[in-house]
């Protein structure tokens, strides 16, 4: 059977958020399509969705993203359009998403995987060493939060919203003495203006799937699904696999600070994971190498590791 292509006068529509990050790994998406299959970059519709998540975000930008609600926030109205069928596909940054599709809808593809580290920004400093004691330092992110007060409790952290523009305009106005991005997102929006100092894994080990792009679809839709496959990386894949089967196997949520990230090397995978205490004072971590394929049986082991050792009432706020 030959395959149905999109035309400039019947597009494929490429469902997104609003935000310049969000557009720009939709365009990735478009540009990638449109290469694989000799396309006009007007075969393909980029339609912008606003969401739950980004209304509320906008409401209440100064309480923490726990007291709003979970990660769906940010993918429920994107997913009801494809439901519709008002998109053919949906662009999502893969950290932000559930570990459950609703029924009806897969996440099966991702492209090749950006740098997964964390970036440290402050127009005066280089390091987290670098902070003078009692700094205050801004971020969103319970992960985030954790592994700094577990490092330094001296730290003060207060909240650090919004987008990548919001949150740089945030630490010029002198909220804070630094805050925190992802690599990944300076890099596709070719920031390179920023203020930025890369973080080792070793030192801050990143969100679950951090730097890289899902493309969600209706699992009905053949015609996505074999152009999605021309543009997929497996071996992001494979990494996101276990990633993403530790985070589901230790019930991750936006309440629930943990890391983790899976690396391949001479043919084998190497997971490392880490759960942390709310307020930072206390860290467990793991570290394990596994073939390719049992990575996600590894994670669900090392998951249920963690936990054991955490024990009950490890991830309560306070």
């Amino acid at each position: 059977m030959t395959l149905n292509l999109p035309t400039p006068a019947s597009p494929l529509r490429i469902g997104t958020r609003g935000s310049p990050l969000a557009l720009a790994q939709a365009y990735e998406t478009r540009q990638r399509l449109s290469d694989a299959f000799d396309l006009p970059q007007d075969a393909f519709e980029i339609v912008v969705i606003k969401t739950t998540g980004d209304n509320r975000a906008m409401i209440d930008a100064d309480r923490p993203l726990k007291e709003i609600g979970n990660k769906g926030l940010f993918t429920k109205e994107i997913e009801e359009a494809m439901l519709s069928s008002d998109i053919d596909i949906a662009v999502h940054s893969t950290k932000d998403m559930p570990v459950e599709q609703p029924e009806g809808l897969v996440l099966d593809t991702f492209l090749p995987r950006e740098d997964v580290r964390d970036a440290f920004i402050s127009p005066k400093l280089n390091a987290i060493q670098d902070l003078p004691e009692g700094a205050v330092v801004g971020t969103s992110s319970l992960r985030r939060r954790a592994q700094l007060l577990h490092r330094r409790p001296d730290l003060q952290v207060v909240e650090f919203r919004g987008n990548v523009q919001t949150r740089l305009k945030k630490l010029a106005d002198g909220v804070a003495e630094c805050t925190f991005l992802a690599m990944a997102g300076i890099r596709r929006l070719q920031m390179d203006e920023v203020p930025a100092t890369a973080i080792s894994p070793d030192d801050m080990l990143p969100a679950i799937a951090q730097g890289a792009i899902g493309i969600e679809r209706r699992s009905t839709d053949s015609r996505a699904a074999e152009m999605l496959e021309a543009i997929h990386h497996t071996e992001t894949a494979q990494r996101l696999a276990a990633e993403r089967a530790l985070l589901a196997a230790l019930d991750g949520s936006c309440e629930t600070p943990i890391a983790g990230l899976a690396e391949i090397e001479n043919g084998r995978l190497r997971l490392r994971g880490e759960v942390l205490r709310p307020n930072g004072a206390d860290a467990i971590a793991a570290d394990q190498i596994s073939a390719i394929e049992d990575g996600p049986e590894m994670a669900r082991e090392m998951a249920q590791n963690l936990l054991q050792q955490a024990g009950e009432g490890f991830f309560d706020w306070r």
